[in-house]
């Protein structure tokens, strides 16, 4: 069975840091890409930022110069490290995959809270 579980979290307060963890059940070399999408109370799920079985990245306009996607092999993981947050970044982050077939499959989700 494929998962994709997500970690790290959180209420942290603005300008503060955060570190997401998404640990796939199987190696992520089978995904061509994995990403991190958020999802606002009220507003539609959004590309947080991507990366490639190659290690290429891509990042959402609002994200770049914030946030870092980064996987580690080995440990079948990708990581999405967050600073500068804001109360706009609160929001449930999911990790998706996609395979080289083409089939996605997502995380249940995690809630970063951006509060004081």
């Amino acid at each position: 069975q494929v998962q994709l579980v997500e970690s790290g979290g959180g209420l942290v307060q603005p300008g503060g840091s955060l570190r997401l963890s998404c640990a796939a059940s199987r190696s992520i070399f089978d995904y061509s890409s994995m990403g991190w999408y958020r999802q606002a109370p009220g507003k539609e799920r959004e590309l947080v930022a991507s990366i490639t079985s190659d290690g290429n990245t891509n990042y959402a306009d609002s994200m770049k110069g914030r946030f870092t996607i980064s996987r580690d092999n080995a440990k079948n993981t990708v990581y999405l490290q967050m600073n500068s947050l804001n109360s706009e970044d609160t929001a449930v982050y999911y990790c998706r995959g996609r395979t080289r077939v083409g089939t996605f499959y997502w995380g249940k989700g995690t809630l970063v809270t951006v509060s004081s």
